[in-house]
């Protein structure tokens, strides 16, 4: 059995993923994949961890635990999502970008220390990443986040360096969020590993959150009459088709944070690109890219 840690992060997806593959529950069982309900792993995983206090868990209670999570004895392949297992929100940015995801990752794959593991992760430019994280702080009436960090120093590449540390000899792949609506077959398939012939109930459901409906139709009524050979084909498409009917209010986001100027935005999201490479040539790390 290998266990997959869907690892967010935070305002990335927003469990797109793991509502889609749960949709799809029945067809991926039957490969050998077992999607469990969040709700039956996300507090009980979090409270192992704590009661372990970085001891690794003993078979009975690997065993009681997957009893409680999944129904599927003889899986092969089980998927867990979560957009915390890295950190809680309001913690984030304590330090630098995720400091402590190495070790909070560490700490719940030792529940399972026999079972083989498998991490995914959605990267998101400091430059909206940053202000949507505030938002999503506040909206559970935290504390400011932003005061005294420097946005400059908040890389992906130091916390994807810890959860590799911290796991040495698990995989991880790792996908650009601003790129997902032209790669999320792919992250779908990646994330699931089902196999490539499988095709996913609403797996158009992220597409369509950020394109108009007569755009959508379009683009379906276009892909029937022309299905796309490839998958280079089918990105160029949706491309198109965002281009001419992308929801502005999806896909543009507007900063007003206090002192954030157009030349911050500018400087954070070159950082990002050049972070994305660094991240791209560490060994263990598989990018999907556009």
């Amino acid at each position: 059995m290998r266990i997959v840690y869907h690892l967010g992060a935070h305002c990335t997806d927003e469990d797109r993923l793991v509502r889609c593959l749960l949709k799809n529950r029945a067809a991926l069982a039957e490969q050998g994949i077992a999607v469990p309900s969040p709700t039956r792993y996300r507090k009980l995983l979090r409270d192992t961890a704590m009661q372990l206090r970085g001891q690794t868990a003993s078979e009975e209670t690997q065993a009681l635990v997957l009893q409680q999570i999944m129904d599927e004895p003889d899986a092969d392949r089980v998927i867990l999502s979560w957009p915390s297992f890295l950190s809680f929100p309001a913690w984030a940015l304590r330090g630098s970008l995720y400091a402590a995801a190495g070790e909070r990752v560490a700490a719940f794959t030792r529940i399972f220390p026999d079972t083989e593991a498998e991490f995914h992760l959605a990267l998101r430019n400091p430059a909206t990443f940053l202000p949507s994280l505030q938002d999503a702080v506040n909206a559970k009436g935290r504390e400011d986040i932003l005061t005294g960090i420097d946005p400059m120093q908040m890389r992906w590449s130091d916390a994807v360096r810890q959860i590799l540390i911290h796991n040495p000899g698990v995989p991880l792949t790792v996908w650009c969020n601003e790129e997902t609506p032209l790669i999320w077959p792919e992250v779908l398939q990646a994330v699931s590993g089902h196999q490539p012939g499988l095709a996913l109930t609403d797996d158009d459901d992220l597409l369509a959150s950020i394109m108009t409906e007569i755009g959508m139709g379009r683009m379906k009524a276009y892909c029937a009459e022309h299905p796309p050979q490839s998958v280079t084909q089918r990105r160029r498409i949706t491309t198109a088709f965002l281009e001419k009917f992308a929801r502005p209010d999806e896909v543009e986001q507007e900063i007003t944070l206090p002192g954030w100027t157009a030349d911050l935005v500018e400087a954070l999201t070159h950082a990002y690109l050049q972070d994305v490479e660094r991240i791209k040539r560490l060994p263990g790390v598989t990018l999907i890219e556009a």
